[in-house]
């Protein structure tokens, strides 16, 4: 099993700076309570920060792209060659996440974790030997050591990729794998159900192992970097938004592996794959956005992101009732 997260300790949230978000918020001219949800958000964006005036000023969407072995028994709507397509399509800008990040003010950044050379066909062999799980965890833990930004964003793509998210769900969490099989890209019946066969035959090899073996057995390359990103955020205190159903499997593992890893993550929304609401509930993770997205990309949780951004001055930018001579 690769050990990737090691025994080092993992700082927790600033609650100081948490409890002074809070306490503003319940003195700024509106009432008690008027905005609770996101007096909260914005209080955790405070504690990740470690600042009591929480402020968005350099997201970063990181779009994490690989090809999937699995996806040659036909597992989705399109063919694998899409995913090139689409990575050069949010090269050239024209992609629909890439437009969105633009629009919401976020830089970019994506990241080739094997386009073109597809991982194993999970139902009969591993996603990743050892070597190459590391390597791209590490990939993902360099990217973001080398960025500035104060808030990440998580986004993927991979034809092929909501089966590789299906499997970690349903080994991770078990019960019946057709209750973590969705439409994905839009499929057919016939094309679901050899969709649920291949995860039932992925989840029996691999029940019972660790859960950031799970990853490496049945995930995909794109997850892994998913899950360091995820991994060097929290060790840098940088809050993270998390996109849809892929994106919440690949970093699922590193909750069950430690209570707590993602206490530094949101959900940014819930999406129509089946599996993303249960497993977002397993996680204890509630969605800010339930607008039936499904796309991928990073483009629910760019979608959630002003959100936060209006949390944060809806706290710090609003006058108390004392400011504006009111008590």
């Amino acid at each position: 099993m690769p050990d990737v997260i090691g025994p080092e300790p993992l700082t927790g949230p600033d609650l100081l700076a948490r409890q002074a978000v809070l306490d503003r918020a319940s003195r700024v001219l509106r009432p008690p309570g008027a905005l609770a949800r996101l007096d909260e958000v914005a209080a955790w964006l405070g504690s990740w920060q470690r600042t009591d005036t929480p402020a968005i000023h350099h997201p970063m969407l990181l779009v994490a792209a690989g090809d999937h072995g699995v996806a040659r028994r036909g597992v989705s709507a399109f063919d694998p060659l899409v995913t090139k397509a689409m990575v050069d399509a949010i090269r050239a800008g024209v992609a629909t996440s890439s437009v969105m990040a633009a629009s919401v003010g976020a830089g970019l950044r994506l990241v080739d974790a094997g386009v073109g050379a597809p991982t194993g066909d999970i139902t009969v062999e591993p996603a990743l030997d050892a070597d190459r799980f590391e390597e791209l965890w590490a990939l993902g833990r360099d990217t973001v050591a080398d960025m500035t930004v104060d808030l990440l964003v998580l986004g993927e793509m991979g034809i092929g990729n909501t089966t590789a998210a299906s499997a970690v769900s349903s080994t991770l969490c078990g019960g019946p794998v057709e209750n973590w099989v969705g439409p994905g890209t839009g499929i057919d019946p016939e094309t679901w159900d050899r969709k649920t066969e291949a995860v039932e035959r992925a989840r029996a090899r691999a029940t019972g192992a660790d859960p950031i073996e799970v990853l490496r057995l049945v995930g995909g390359s794109e997850m892994v970097v998913l899950a360091g990103a995820c991994h060097e955020a929290r060790l840098r205190s940088i809050p993270v938004i998390l996109d849809g159903f892929v994106v919440t499997a690949a970093v699922a593992p590193l909750a069950f592996e430690r209570p707590n890893f993602l206490d530094h993550c949101l959900a940014g929304h819930r999406s129509p794959e089946p599996g993303h609401g249960r497993l977002l509930d397993r996680l204890g993770l509630r969605p800010l956005l339930d607008v039936e997205m499904r796309l991928g990309e990073g483009t629910g949780a760019l979608a959630a992101l002003p959100l936060l951004k209006l949390a944060a001055a809806a706290v710090v930018d609003v006058a108390t009732f004392e400011e504006w001579g009111l008590r």
